[in-house]
């Protein structure tokens, strides 16, 4: 199991590495909802809200996109520890989109 984990990890680093480049300004755009959610006053709360989870939705898609395609291709159980090991680097590189990730219920 060590040497999957390993494997998948190097994999799953090299996606999110791709990830990143490839949707540069959606996340910096996704990072400035965050600062702008957090500076909220009461007043504003709930549209910076709405802007944030849209962009989280947006990046959540596009990583179960990424990780669905690959997994595609994988027999039953290595599947499985391939996208144990993509949550894991969703977790790591990106936080708070690991659960929508996992979840895999984004709209």
């Amino acid at each position: 199991m060590g040497l999957f984990r390993r494997r998948f990890d190097d994999l799953v680093s090299r996606q999110l590495d791709l990830f990143a480049v490839d949707s540069q300004a959606e996340l910096a755009a996704l990072a400035d909802a965050i600062r702008a959610h957090r500076a909220a006053d009461h007043d504003e709360v709930e549209a910076t809200y709405g802007d944030l989870q849209d962009r989280v939705d947006w990046a959540a898609q596009d990583l179960i996109a990424l990780r669905d395609a690959y997994a595609a291709g994988l027999e039953d159980e290595t599947a499985v520890a391939y996208r144990r090991a993509y949550v894991r680097g969703v977790r790591r590189r990106y936080g708070a989109l690991a659960n929508a990730v996992e979840s895999g219920d984004v709209d």
